[in-house]
């Protein structure tokens, strides 16, 4: 699904050169649940954004679904990216003014399909992620965890090739963490591509692969045996 061959990404200020990413050789296949993990400053949320197609590489080719889109113009990215990517933040990124199901709805709004099937898909949504008892609520009137779930959902509203996860409890308890957690790992069981940064050994445990990053280098790339051992059990 994802090939990265010897990528770059420098960053350029006044006559600083900063090499944030250096020689990333990464393969992601469909299905797949990977967790991106390193110190701070290791290139992770580089990595990330240009993964998701916010950011471009420097150098080296990124073949996304088998087509190298390293060169992509700006409008040929974000076109692709409301078609197949799904994110999740940290911060939630909810739009104060609009209900649940607005916000859930608004990726949508985007794409080429009827009120009424928005609605149904935005219903749906709401229920897989048990958060549909609160459509009508603004995001202040939820929890923090209640407010994740519908970050979840508008990730999933499009029906992603990929969800792109960063540091997705950071702003949750330990019980809230472990619920966003467990959907995340149920929803790639379903067959969804799960990708996410984090700094959290807990939450590494959850994917069947461990990427380590150091210095903006991939110094470990490893099947989970953490993982690998939960699912035998």
């Amino acid at each position: 699904m994802i090939k990265l061959t010897n990528l770059h990404r420098v960053f350029l200020t006044q006559d600083v050169e900063t090499t944030a990413l250096n020689a990333i050789n990464l393969t992601v296949e469909q299905g797949e649940f990977l967790a991106i993990m390193g110190p701070s400053g290791c290139g992770k949320s580089t990595l990330l954004s240009i993964l998701g197609m916010l950011d471009s590489p420097s150098s080296g080719s990124f073949d996304f679904a088998g087509t190298d889109i390293a060169n992509y113009s700006e409008k040929q990215l974000a076109q692709l990216r409301k078609e197949s990517i799904g994110f999740i933040f940290q911060s939630f990124n909810l739009i104060d003014e609009l209900t649940v199901a607005e916000n859930v709805e608004l990726p949508l709004q985007y794409q080429n399909i009827s009120k009424e099937q928005r609605k149904a898909r935005v219903s749906e949504i709401l229920k897989r992620v048990a958060i549909d008892h609160r459509a009508d609520h603004l995001p202040q009137q939820l929890s923090g965890g209640q407010q994740q779930r519908v970050a979840v959902a508008r990730a999933l509203v499009i029906n992603p090739k990929l969800i792109l996860a960063d540091e997705p409890t950071g702003n949750l308890d330990s019980k809230n963490g472990e619920e966003v957690m467990t959907m995340l790992r149920e929803l790639n069981h379903e067959g969804t591509t799960v990708i996410m940064v984090t700094h959290s050994e807990k939450e590494g445990a959850y994917a069947d692969r461990l990427v380590r990053l150091l210095d903006g280098q991939i110094m470990v790339d490893k099947a989970n045996t953490v993982q690998q051992n939960n699912k035998v059990a």
